[in-house]
């Protein structure tokens, strides 16, 4: 599974407005309501709300992968999202998130979703600078370089 492979350039959020946890999966799910890729933000917004409560989704350096599942989506949704300030996500290191990956995929396939998920999560722990490099990024299509740069370094 390759994230570049599924990241498009139109679902790169370069900015986030919110500061707050909850105010950023909102803003993010506006943001795939305003593409027209979903039709029940609410649904969504709570869906993730939900998952948030079971255990933060900041994985640590500077990431977080907030995930769930949605019925109405047949493909795997994948935003990345940046916070240059960075938000407080309860972070398992305690410090502040400023890469959002959020994954929305169909419940009518779980390995799709885990294989997305330990992907990320493999990238984020194998690429030790990739906040870093993400965050000097000047454009859409320059993260999705470094993000194909990164995933072709494991490769090696």
């Amino acid at each position: 599974m390759k994230i570049h492979a599924l990241l498009k350039e139109e679902m790169v959020i370069s900015e986030l407005i919110s500061q707050e946890r909850e105010a950023v999966l909102e803003e993010m799910v506006n943001f795939l309501k305003g593409k027209e890729k979903i039709e029940k933000d609410r649904e969504l917004y709570e869906k993730l709300i939900q998952r948030e409560k079971l255990g933060s989704t900041a994985i640590g350096d500077g990431i977080a992968i907030p995930h769930c599942k949605l019925k109405e989506v047949e493909d795997p949704l994948l935003i990345l999202a940046i916070s240059r300030k960075g938000v407080h996500f309860d972070s398992i290191d305690g410090k502040p998130t400023h890469i959002f990956f959020l994954v929305i995929s169909s419940p009518e396939n779980p390995s799709v979703n885990l294989q997305i998920l330990a992907a990320i999560a493999h990238l984020v722990r194998k690429a030790g600078s990739l906040t870093k490099k993400i965050l000097q990024a000047k454009s859409s299509r320059r993260i999705i370089e470094i993000i194909r740069e990164e995933e072709e370094k494991l490769n090696e």
